[in-house]
C-alpha cells in the first residue's frame, strides 16, 4: 500500500515546542484527522484536507484515518501533547488489531510530543525527579473501581502521581473523591500542583498544600500532580512561586 498514517503529538500548545519531525509530518500530510480544537492548532498547508470530529469518537476517527490511508492518502492523526499518553496512538492500534486485515500492511508511524505532565513539571521545577506514575481519572473507558485501586497502590508506593482528565461537567465528582483518597496516606502539607493550559496564553499554575486544594480549582485542561513524601518546596523571594522538586535519592543521601 502507498498510504501512510502518522500519529502526531502537537505538544502542550506553544508552537515552539512542536518537534521538527512532527512539523514535517504535518506539512507532508494530504489529510489531517483529529479532535476539532487540535486540528485548529495545526499549521495550515495549501491543498490539505482537514477532518475534525468530536472528542469521544477516538476509534471512529482512527478507522476513518486508516481507511483514507488504504486509498493512498498520507494521513496525520493529531493529538495534543504526546499521542501515546492517553491519546490517539492507542486508538489507532486498537482499530488495526480489531479491524480490516489490510490495515496491518499500512505504514503507521508515531511522532512523539511533549506531554502535559512534562510541560507542567518544567514550569515549576522538577517534581518528577524521582519515581512517578501517570493516571487518567476518566472512567469513560475503565471503571472507577479500577482507577481507585490503582491510585491507592501508587500512593502506597509513594510515587509522585500525575492525574490526567481530572474533572469535567460530565464527571464532576472523581477529583474530589481522589483527593479524599490522597488525604488518607499523604500529609496535609503535601504539595499539589494544578497546572491549567500549560504553555498556552491562558496558562494558570497553582501550588498548594493538600489541606487547601479543592476539586473546583481544576477542569479538563488541568493536569494535577500529587507530591510524594520526599517532594520539596524551595521558597523564593516574596511574590515568586516556590520551586518544586522531588530528589532522586530516597531516605539516605548518597
Amino acid at each position: 500500500m502507498t498510504g501512510l498514517v502518522t500519529i502526531v503529538g502537537l505538544g502542550p500548545g506553544d508552537p515552539r515546542l512542536l518537534t521538527p519531525a512532527a512539523s514535517e509530518a504535518l506539512a507532508s500530510a494530504t489529510d489531517l484527522v483529529g479532535y476539532g480544537p487540535y486540528v485548529d492548532r495545526a499549521p495550515e498547508w495549501p491543498g490539505q484536507r482537514r477532518h475534525s470530529s468530536d472528542n469521544r469518537v477516538e476509534l471512529d476517527r482512527a478507522r476513518f484515518a486508516l481507511d483514507l490511508a488504504t486509498k493512498g492518502a498520507h494521513v496525520a492523526v493529531i493529538s495534543g501533547g504526546d499521542p501515546g499518553v492517553f491519546a490517539m496512538a492507542a486508538a489507532v492500534f486498537e482499530a488495526v488489531e480489531n479491524g480490516d486485515p489490510s490495515w496491518r500492511s499500512l505504514d503507521i508511524r508515531v511522532e512523539p510530543g511533549i506531554t502535559a505532565m512534562l510541560a507542567a513539571a518544567a514550569r515549576v521545577g522538577a517534581p518528577l525527579g524521582g519515581d512517578f506514575c501517570a493516571m487518567s481519572l476518566s472512567d469513560n473507558l475503565k471503571p472507577w473501581e479500577t482507577i481507585e485501586a490503582r491510585l491507592r497502590a501508587a500512593l502506597t508506593a509513594d510515587f509522585v502521581v500525575a492525574l490526567y482528565n481530572p474533572i469535567s461537567s460530565a464527571r464532576p465528582w472523581q477529583l474530589g473523591a481522589a483527593f479524599k483518597i490522597v488525604a488518607e496516606t499523604r500529609e496535609p502539607d503535601t504539595p499539589i500542583i494544578l497546572a491549567r493550559a500549560v504553555m498556552r496564553p491562558d496558562e494558570r499554575i497553582r501550588i498548594l498544600p493538600l489541606s487547601e486544594v479543592e476539586a473546583s480549582m481544576a477542569d479538563m485542561s488541568t493536569i494535577v500532580m500529587i507530591g510524594a513524601s520526599t517532594t520539596r518546596l524551595i521558597e523564593r523571594p516574596e511574590g515568586q512561586a516556590p520551586y518544586v522538586y522531588t530528589p532522586r535519592y530516597y531516605g539516605v543521601r548518597p
